[in-house]
């Protein structure tokens, strides 16, 4: 399906069920039952990077977790044998935040955030054979289920608060939610390995594993919402209207809060002064606040601190540079005729002499050190060297001072 069609049909509106035999989709190069045992035994994970369920509710970490041993006596730690011991038992798995840990979903994860335009995140979710994990609930973001291992049968109802916002979680509805999940599902399908299902936020949903052990992966999309909007909107509010020495001033002496008809005219102007203060918010500075939170969530490609560093130590006209890739680049004006960088959720500073390098290589991504335009020679290695110690560009294929050269 094209993107623009989906963004069109399904996106934050309705569910959508697509199968591996349509697709020719297989999600094991993202993670497989193998790399979940790597991921246990050998990776040193602490909470809350693990949570365990069982029938519905959360396991106590205490019950899978303990000390790392010598050198390592953080109490924290996942232990391998307890979570074997638990999942014998019929406990389900759940690795979060696996778009910080394993190397095919940090870069699937954050090449999807680029292309969305909306932040990620990969859980993984191993369930036993026969075994249910979670009770029906709701998610307050939009999720992407694909199905790595296993059968799963998933049943999925139409939501009792469409849209929810990160603050209204299901538990605060917990009995709407349970008599919803008793209605007729809008789907109720087995997932097999390869297929993907789409929930906008807000749609109820349960699963439960077949015959042998199940995995999925979760991809929660946070939405950029309105009222993401609305939340910048009533800060820059709250900050202005500080400024208005009418709101500043106190209420009479000896008032008597407990009567409303005594406030009700101060009331009536706070009121009034806000409802004039919101009509002087700039929509630009709000756009801008939403981009700044929006883009701190987004992570570039990660960089090789040693190798790069090598690398800005050595540079030559002939070093390329390569701009970071998913970093988000905007130029604007700084003080004093200078030039202002933001690259995602950092803001450097740079002369205005060095603009048009700093246009050339957003635009084209990828140039020499020594093509750097409108900087004599010496300056052109000087910004080239600031760029890749300040991660904004990359040199390709560097290598470590020390590390022999690849074959």
């Amino acid at each position: 399906m094209a993107a623009d069609e989906f963004g069109e049909r399904y996106w934050a509106k309705r569910p959508l069920l697509t199968r591996a035999e349509d697709t020719g989709n297989s999600f094991t190069d993202l993670l497989d039952l193998p790399a979940v045992d790597e991921l246990l035994s050998r990776r040193g994970l602490r909470t809350p990077f693990l949570r365990i369920a069982k029938d519905g509710a959360v396991v106590d970490p205490k019950r899978f977790t303990t000390s790392g041993g010598a050198g390592a006596e953080i109490a924290d730690q996942v232990s391998s044998d307890s979570v074997l011991r638990l999942f014998a038992d019929g406990s389900t798995v759940v690795l979060q935040g696996l778009h910080r840990l394993w190397p095919p979903l940090i870069e699937f994860a954050d090449q999807l955030a680029a292309d969305l335009g909306h932040p990620t995140q990969v859980n993984a979710y191993i369930t036993p054979p026969s075994s249910r994990g979670f009770s029906p609930h709701y998610d307050v973001h939009d999720v992407f289920v694909l199905q790595v291992a296993g059968e799963k049968h998933w049943t999925i109802h139409e939501p009792v608060l469409p849209d929810p916002l990160r603050t209204q979680v299901w538990t605060d509805r917990a009995a709407e939610v349970a008599a919803a999940a008793e209605r007729e599902p809008v789907i109720d399908a087995v997932l097999r390995p390869g297929d993907a299902l789409y929930l906008p936020r807000g749609y109820l949903h349960s699963a439960r594993a077949l015959g042998e052990i199940s995995a999925h992966l979760t991809v929660g999309i946070h939405s950029v919402t309105r009222w993401a909007a609305a939340e910048q909107v009533l800060d820059l509010v709250r900050t202005l209207a500080a400024e208005d020495r009418s709101l500043r001033g106190s209420l009479p002496l000896g008032v008597d809060l407990a009567d409303p008809d005594v406030v009700a005219d101060d009331v009536a102007t706070v009121v009034s002064s806000l409802q004039e203060w919101l009509g002087r918010v700039d929509p630009v500075e709000v756009a801008d606040r939403l981009r700044a939170r929006t883009w701190a969530q987004v992570r570039p490609e990660p960089v090789a601190p040693l190798a790069q560093a090598t690398a800005a130590a050595a540079l030559t006209p002939d070093t390329v540079l390569r701009l970071r890739t998913r970093l988000r680049c905007s130029l604007r004006d700084g003080a004093d005729g200078g030039v202002l960088l933001i690259g995602g959720r950092r803001i450097h500073t740079f002369g205005a002499p060095e603009r048009p390098a700093l246009a050339e290589l957003i635009a084209v991504g990828e140039l020499k050190a020594g093509d750097l335009p409108g900087l004599e020679p010496a300056d052109r290695l000087a910004l080239a060297r600031r760029l890749v110690t300040e991660s904004i560009a990359v040199v390709p294929g560097a290598e470590a001072a020390g590390q022999p050269p690849l074959p």
